[in-house]
Parts: C-alpha cells; structure tokens; sequence
C-alpha cells in the first residue's frame, strides 16, 4: 500500500547537513490545506526544559527565493568587464 499524504500530516529528519546553530537540527514537510510547508526544527533549552522550536515556509515561496537568488548571480556575472 502506497503512503498516501493527509492533510496536516508531516514529517521531520535529522538534519545530517547541519553546519552552524543557524542551521535547523530536523528538516521535513507538512501538508497544511493542501499546500504544501517545508518544516524546520531546532532543539532548545528554556527554564521548563528541552522542546523544540518549529518554523515552516510554503514550499512555493522557497523556489521563489532561489529563483531570485539565480537571477541576481546571472546579474553579476554580467557586470564583470572582462
């Protein structure tokens, strides 16, 4: 039986990639009204203990950022003089 998505389903890894503190210690998705979030968890201590701090991006909004991203890096390279 294939896994079938449901919504307000998700799931979190451990992030193996983590290189600074900036860097989310879990990185998954969800499913939220049908759309779908990249989720990111990063492992906290506060006065009542270990829990985990949760952020979560639409995954459209995301590929807009790289997209602007590789815009600006195709802009640069033609400004170089030589």
């Amino acid at each position: 039986m294939a896994y079938e998505r449901r919504d307000g389903d998700g799931s979190l890894f451990k992030n193996d990639r983590k290189e600074t503190d900036k860097h989310p210690d879990y990185q998954g998705s969800i499913l939220i009204n049908g759309q779908d979030f990249w989720l990111s968890a990063w492992i906290k201590k506060g006065a009542k203990g270990t829990f985990m701090s949760l952020s979560a991006k639409p995954k459209q909004e995301r590929a807009q950022e790289i997209v602007r991203e590789h815009r600006h890096d195709d802009d640069l390279d033609t400004e170089i003089p030589f």
